[in-house]
């Protein structure tokens, strides 16, 4: 299963849930990159390169790498994917490397969110730059205000979660996603589902979809 969304719409939370309730692995495209680059893996240190250039990673070493993550035991019995497929390019790919190993996609979920709620949502994202944690100015505050709950280190917000910079991203996303739901359309595999309420509620959907399949 692949979880489609824009920045903010809740997919990292949504499919760690959906690991734990199923049983199967959560992929973030992210966290895979960051442990083939610790392991010093062939692709991981071309990732590298372009990862301490800021440029985006090639389609052929991304693809190259979560080829290698479904191929393991874990992937078996299935798994659902995170920031990848991005691309139609991506998604064909996919496609390929699952016909290869017997496990074809079983549907695309697409979280979709109002854009001024996915700005609410980023905006208020704070980061410790001590220890990295996260909250969040009205969702999830730390009982200081500006203070790590956890180290008591300074919480500050990122530069591109400001909001000229979301809607700039969130421009970007729309652009690169629309071809992408289009082809999981064409194919018959899109799930489509809303974002807001609570984190339970939005879950409560994504389980019942994946009930269906």
């Amino acid at each position: 299963m692949v979880i489609l969304g824009p920045p903010g719409a809740g997919k990292g939370t949504q499919a760690r849930l959906l690991m734990q309730r199923f049983g199967v692995p959560h992929i973030s495209t992210g966290d895979i990159l960051r442990e083939a680059q610790h392991n010093g893996s062939r692709l991981g240190r071309e990732a590298a390169r372009y990862m301490a250039q800021g440029q985006l990673v090639p389609d052929d070493v991304v693809i190259g790498i979560v080829e290698k993550r479904v191929a393991t035991p874990d992937c078996a019995a299935g798994f659902v994917l995170d920031g990848f497929p991005r691309t139609v390019r991506q998604a064909e790919a996919l496609d390929s490397m699952l016909a290869r190993q017997g496990g074809p996609l079983d549907a695309v979920i697409v979280i979709e969110v109002p854009r001024e709620e996915l700005v609410r949502r980023l905006a208020g994202r704070r980061v410790c730059r001590r220890c990295g944690a996260m909250f969040h100015a009205e969702l999830d505050p730390p009982a200081q205000p500006g203070v790590c709950d956890r180290c008591g280190g300074e919480l500050y917000q990122r530069e591109d979660d400001r909001e000229e910079t979301i809607r700039r991203r969130l421009d970007i996303s729309e652009r690169e996603m629309g071809p992408l739901v289009n082809h999981y359309r064409d194919a018959g595999l899109l799930r489509e589902t809303v974002g807001t309420g609570s984190r339970e509620d939005v879950f409560a959907r994504l389980a019942a979809i994946v009930r269906d399949q």
